[in-house]
């Protein structure tokens, strides 16, 4: 945990920084369909009381889940031209199903909360920091390695 101290007209006050942290949900998108309606009532109900949950701990940022891997687009480029090609990426047992951007003090709490949720007991939840501004808010040099001399 990292703590910060700010003094500023002689009050000191002390805040703990929070780091942003993506939460992917992986799934078998298959077995959505093999599920009865009252499963998928019940696994809905699960991941709404969990992102309830997030939202009341005030940890929850961001939040979607993303359509069908079927309904998805890829594009590439070669040799000057578009390629646009129907389907995913690759074809893998767990897709992308949604994603959470939390706020918390470290990776032990983003862990904690991808612990607790639905995707946790049968798919996977990947759980990575999210770099603060982008490259048009960043120096490029933090993302480019330094020259071997």
């Amino acid at each position: 945990m990292v703590v910060a101290e700010h003094k500023t007209a002689h009050i000191l006050t002390t805040e703990i920084l929070q780091m942003k942290y993506i939460l992917l949900d992986y799934v078998n998108e298959a077995g959505w369909p093999q599920l009865t309606r009252a499963e998928q009532e019940q696994w809905l109900g699960a991941y709404k009381g969990y992102m309830e949950a997030m939202t009341k701990a005030g940890v929850l940022k961001s939040s979607n889940g993303l359509k069908p891997t079927s309904s998805a687009t890829r594009v590439r480029a070669a040799d000057g031209k578009t390629l646009v090609l129907d389907g995913p990426y690759a074809e893998t047992k767990e897709q992308l199903g949604g994603f959470h951007i939390i706020e918390v003090p470290d990776l032990d709490a983003a862990i904690s909360w991808a612990a607790r949720s639905p995707t946790a007991l049968h798919g996977t939840v990947e759980v990575r920091p999210l770099w603060e501004g982008t490259l048009l808010t960043r120096d490029i040099s933090e993302y480019v390695q330094a020259e071997d001399k």
